[in-house]
């Protein structure tokens, strides 16, 4: 069964700064291990704003398209996979000195995905732990990319 995953990280930044560089959804493969493309389709990102994705994983490249079905400025930003139903986010959060606590992360609604793609999952990807293990060490690269975009 697929999980939902989490992962967080503190940045020396007020969300505002942040939030410039996450809400910048072309500059998301600058970060992501597992995505060489996202292109916004609009010049202006905003809830309902569809993406089309190149995506990448195990030495497998394949597209997917996306929509923004969460945008709060400073706040929060999440887009659902069209193909596999999934929701990614970042959310963040104000912290005492100043900075930002950023948090991504992937819901399953339902706690399922597609039959066809859990299949490819089991049979192309090793099983859904070695596959959600490659997604979270993701996210942990992403995260500390940001990170370091943000506090130079």
């Amino acid at each position: 069964m697929p999980k939902t995953l989490e992962a967080s990280i503190d940045i020396a930044a007020a969300p505002e700064q942040v939030w410039s560089v996450v809400a910048d959804l072309r500059r998301i493969p600058e970060f992501s291990p597992q995505t060489l493309r996202m292109q916004p389709l609009g010049r202006v990102v905003h809830t309902g704003t569809w993406t089309v994705n190149l995506n990448k994983a195990k030495g497998y490249i394949y597209p997917t398209t996306s929509r923004v079905v969460r945008f709060e400025p400073n706040r929060a930003i999440a887009f659902r996979m069209t193909e596999n139903r999934t929701i990614w986010s970042y959310t963040l959060e104000p912290t005492a000195d100043g900075g930002t606590k950023l948090v991504q992360r992937r819901d399953v609604p339902g706690g399922k995905l597609p039959r066809w793609l859990q299949f490819t999952i089991d049979t192309v990807f090793g099983g859904e732990q070695p596959f959600e293990g490659a997604l979270e060490d993701g996210m942990q690269v992403t995260l500390g990319k940001i990170k370091q975009t943000v506090e130079r």
